[in-house]
């Protein structure tokens, strides 16, 4: 896919830096909130201004948003204050709404991102037009999902794109509302070359006091900007009133971000990092062809196994392996969740090869 990136969405930002900031209400509840809580995403150093008009909520009775009524509040505010404004759609009736209000970009929410009949149909309601859409990731890990919907966009003709990073829905993603698992945008950013991806904290934390954590670290991770909800009195808000900052305590959050370089130039830098990646390659082969003999013993007892009818899972042994490997691994310093993984993959590969069949007992390769 050819994509534009959000510098060359023709709103001037070829030479900010990063992060780009989109912010304001989670919701607009009133126009007199919609345009205060725009005041201070402003004054904080947005570049665009969101709000939320529809809102897919759990459950019936929760407030689910003002409706189409609200689209001239945040249009307004953004003439106010010079500045484009975004807004979520879930169909195609929104998506007619919001191009006849000038909105400026559009936004597809992580509960449509997931249903791929919804995103066609929002695909097919912008077709013939290039206004910029964000889409965030599905509520569940599925990179698949997140790509799909891109090129579903794509081919109608879509090209000015990015992505927005908002946690996944998980059991157990304390402390987190939903858990930002950062290997996922950072594979959708290997798959789609050229897409900048937007971090949200707002709905990774859930609360305020992890807002600055989530932010910096995609700032480590250079992702491309920031997607914070801002509201003129928190507190009160009719929605998310826990993840709402003031435009103050915004400012407050950027000014504290260490926003690190994407390369350099220095030569004497380059080189020492040219050294350690060289040794990193290396490694890598070495653990490569460590696994492949791994896998060879792992075809061997197989083979035994078949013989002697001898069942290829022994829950035992695995749990013996597990825990040994994982105190083992601990004391190197490697985080347990990663030891976790590796050892369950390793497993997992370990009972497919016990698993094939032999050519040389007779069986299918």
């Amino acid at each position: 896919m050819d994509i534009i990136k959000m510098r060359d969405w023709g709103f001037g930002w070829q030479n900010l830096p990063r992060p780009l900031l989109i912010a304001g209400p989670c919701s607009a509840e009133t126009e007199a909130q919609t345009l205060e809580s725009c005041r201070g995403a402003a004054e904080a150093g947005a570049v665009m201004l969101r709000a939320g008009i529809w809102k897919p909520r759990t459950r019936p009775d929760q407030f689910e948003g003002i409706g189409e009524i609200g689209l001239p509040w945040l249009t307004a505010a953004g003439r106010e204050f010079g500045l484009p404004v975004t807004v979520e759609i879930a169909n195609g009736a929104h998506v007619e709404a919001a191009l006849k209000a000038g909105v400026d970009v559009l936004w597809i929410g992580a509960r449509t991102t997931v249903n791929p009949f919804s995103v066609q149909e929002i695909a097919d309601a912008l077709r013939g037009t290039n206004i910029p859409v964000m889409v965030k990731n599905p509520l569940n890990p599925d990179v698949g999902l997140w790509i799909g919907a891109f090129e579903r966009l794509y081919k109608v003709g879509i090209q000015r794109m990015a992505a927005i990073h908002r946690g996944f829905s998980v059991a157990n993603a304390a402390p987190y509302r939903n858990k930002p698992k950062w290997e996922l945008p950072i594979e959708l950013h290997r798959c789609i070359e050229g897409l900048d991806i937007i971090n949200d904290p707002s709905h990774i934390a859930g609360k305020r006091d992890l807002l600055f954590d989530i932010a910096q670290k995609a700032m480590n991770l250079n992702f491309d900007g920031l997607m914070i909800e801002t509201h003129c009195a928190p507190d009160a808000a009719w929605s998310d009133a826990a993840q709402q900052v003031t435009g103050a305590d915004l400012r407050a959050l950027l000014d504290k971000l260490v926003i690190r370089r994407a390369s350099t130039d220095d030569p004497d830098l380059l080189n020492k990092l040219e050294e350690l990646r060289d040794v990193i390659d290396t490694l890598d082969l070495e653990i490569i062809s460590l696994l492949s003999k791994r896998m060879e013993t792992s075809r061997e007892i197989g083979g035994y196994k078949r013989a002697h009818q001898i069942t290829i899972l022994q829950i035992e042994r695995w749990r013996q392996i597990f825990e040994s490997r994982t105190a083992e691994a601990e004391k190197g310093g490697l985080h347990a969740n990663f030891v976790k993984s590796y050892l369950e993959a390793l497993h997992l590969e370990s009972i497919r090869q016990q698993a094939s069949p032999d050519p040389s007992e007779g069986g299918e390769a």
